[in-house]
C-alpha cells in the first residue's frame, strides 16, 4: 500500500512540473488571442509600438521560451506578458483613442472575463 501511495505521490508531482493543465493552457491562449484580435491598437514593448500579431507572435515565444516555468495563466502574465525581461520595462497597449493601459492590466481583466464564462 505505501508503494501504491509513494506512486501516486510521484505522478502528482511529476503533473505539477509537466506545465500547464489543458484549462490553463486554454486560458492562456485565449489571453493571447485578446491581444491579437485588437483592432486598431498597438502594444507597445520598449518603447516601440507593434501590431497586434507581432505582439501574439512575441508573447508566443516568450511563452515557449518559459517553459515549464509558466504553468497557470496567472504565471504567463507575471512572467511573459506583463513587462520585458530584458529591460524590465512595462508592456503597454495603446488603443485607437489614445487611452493607455498596462497589458497586465489588459491581460488580468481578460482572464477575469475567461473566469465568468465570457471566453468564446
Amino acid at each position: 500500500m505505501r508503494v501504491l501511495i509513494g506512486i501516486v505521490f510521484c505522478a502528482l508531482g511529476a503533473l505539477a512540473f509537466a506545465g500547464a493543465t489543458p484549462l490553463e493552457e486554454r486560458k492562456i491562449d485565449y489571453l493571447i488571442a485578446s491581444i491579437e484580435n485588437l483592432q486598431d491598437a498597438q502594444f507597445i514593448r520598449n518603447d516601440v509600438a507593434y501590431e497586434a500579431k507581432a505582439a501574439a507572435d512575441h508573447l508566443r515565444l516568450k511563452r515557449r521560451l518559459a517553459g515549464s516555468q509558466v504553468a497557470t495563466a496567472d504565471d504567463f502574465i507575471r512572467l511573459c506578458g506583463s513587462g520585458s525581461s530584458m529591460s524590465g520595462t512595462p508592456y503597454q497597449i495603446r488603443f485607437s483613442d489614445g487611452r493607455v493601459v498596462s497589458s497586465e492590466v489588459f491581460l488580468r481583466e481578460k482572464l477575469a472575463e475567461f473566469a465568468h464564462g465570457e471566453s468564446p
